[in-house]
């Protein structure tokens, strides 16, 4: 079986003072030791990047954005480029969350067209997908996933893939104290590696990290990450405190 990485992400959604975001990423930053096995990064809002990419200069810990425009450059008011988001010191950008699909109305082709700007323009890319709890009741999860897959991943080059994870996040988890088993998120990991195996073939589906996100905390990261398609996690509520984030990124490391 192909080693991947393991990879944990902060994703700090609207929350943070400026002086809480600093505190924060400095803190983040000196508990991830610089030989950390664990990829780890954070994604404040965007009016704190550059002070959080500041706090955590030097460090073993990448910074990270929560979402970017399609285009890259033009008359979109309220709207960042990628290549904004890269003179900002980001790596990283979450594209595709759930709270954008289903709050903001974000389609599959728009997310599409998100990718490949990103991706174009150097950015590494965490693709959210996941289904609602209504979609889950009905047992269309596995039709969903390959929809969000096919629809994503579209026109992807191999390049491209080596910079794409992606993070399975059940909408019903989210915010709502419920997690996916460990038993369920192996599942749903699994059927999507399968089809991106079927899709893209057997190298790209064993290289590329599938991460798990909703209502992760440090009690049940273990449990996640011991099952072989689990390879890190998106962390919401509990990358808010560095207490309970660096034993998140602890307990993926073991």
């Amino acid at each position: 079986m192909p080693t991947r990485k393991r990879f944990v992400a902060g994703n700090w959604k609207m929350n943070t003072t400026l002086a809480e975001a600093k505190a924060l990423g400095a803190a983040v930053a000196k508990g991830v030791p610089s030989d950390s096995p664990v990829a780890v990064a954070v994604c404040p809002p965007f009016p704190w990047l550059l002070p959080v990419g500041e706090a955590i200069k030097g460090s073993a810990v990448a910074l990270g954005a929560q979402d970017v425009h399609s285009e890259k450059k033009g008359a979109f008011t309220g709207e960042v480029s990628p290549a904004m988001l890269i003179e900002c010191g980001c790596k990283y950008v979450i594209i595709g969350h759930s709270e954008r699909r289903h709050i903001l109305g974000e389609s599959d082709s728009a997310i599409n067209q998100k990718l490949h700007t990103a991706l174009d323009e150097g950015l590494h890319v965490i693709l959210c997908m996941g289904e609602t709890l209504a979609e889950r009741d009905r047992s269309l999860q596995e039709r969903v996933f390959q929809r969000q897959v096919y629809a994503a991943c579209a026109g992807l080059t191999d390049e491209q893939f080596g910079r794409l994870i992606i993070a399975y996040e059940p909408v019903w988890a989210i915010g709502t104290g419920k997690v996916a088993t460990p038993e369920q998120a192996q599942e749903a990991h699994a059927f999507v590696r399968g089809k991106l195996r079927q899709l893209y073939g057997e190298k790209i589906a064993d290289a590329l990290p599938i991460i798990y996100g909703g209502s992760v905390t440090p009690d049940n990261t273990a449990g996640l990450m011991n099952q072989p398609d689990v390879d890190g996690a998106l962390v919401g509520g509990a990358s808010l405190k560095a207490d309970s984030f660096l034993a998140i990124v602890k307990a993926a490391s073991a």
